[in-house]
């Protein structure tokens, strides 16, 4: 029998660039500060018809728009304030380029795959789910999960690895610079 241990670790108020000389930090500010907005997902399991199950955990990413706002990457808040590495930071500075002519399903959820993340809803999953948007049951994302519980957009990922930007570029934005 395995045991799953989760460990909440609080953000202490430290200096950042961009804040003012004794002001909090704040994971949310810091993502609004860096032009993103703030959205409280929820998981869920079939989304692709019939009534999903909604699972337990909302979590809060951070959006970041193309300037046309015609496409978007999606990065977990805790991962995109992480001043230390984390393994989704780490998979979009590296752009490993896709290799997976076997694919059955996403590509993007095989890509997930490749680079040692697991994208729980896709793949060759026929029922469907994601992160919920709370105030649009239409808006699901698909977001690649590392072990170490960080998490980013499985098709901003998939796309960066082959040099494109969807929403925004990165580098910058996340708080882990590229090494």
């Amino acid at each position: 029998m395995f045991k799953i241990v989760v460990v909440a670790v609080g953000l202490l108020a430290v200096p950042v660039a961009g804040f003012a000389q004794g002001e909090t930090f704040s994971p949310t500010a810091y993502c609004v500060k860096k032009g993103g907005i703030v959205q409280t997902r929820i998981p869920e399991y079939g989304t692709n018809g019939g009534t999903p199950l909604v699972l337990a955990g909302p979590q809060q990413f951070c959006q970041f728009l193309s300037k046309d706002g015609t496409t978007q990457i999606d990065v977990l808040l805790t991962t995109l304030v992480a001043k230390l590495p984390s393994l989704a930071a780490l998979a979009y500075y590296a752009e490993v380029p896709y290799n997976d002519p076997s694919c059955q399903g996403s590509p993007g959820s095989c890509y997930c795959s490749q680079i040692g993340g697991t994208d729980l809803f896709g793949g060759i999953n026929a029922a469907g789910g994601g992160w919920v948007l709370n105030t649009n049951p239409d808006d699901v994302l698909d977001a690649c999960i590392f072990p170490d519980l960080s998490s980013i957009d499985t098709y901003g990922l998939f796309y960066h690895s082959a040099g494109i930007i969807r929403g925004r570029n990165l580098d910058g934005k996340l708080r882990y610079k590229n090494p």
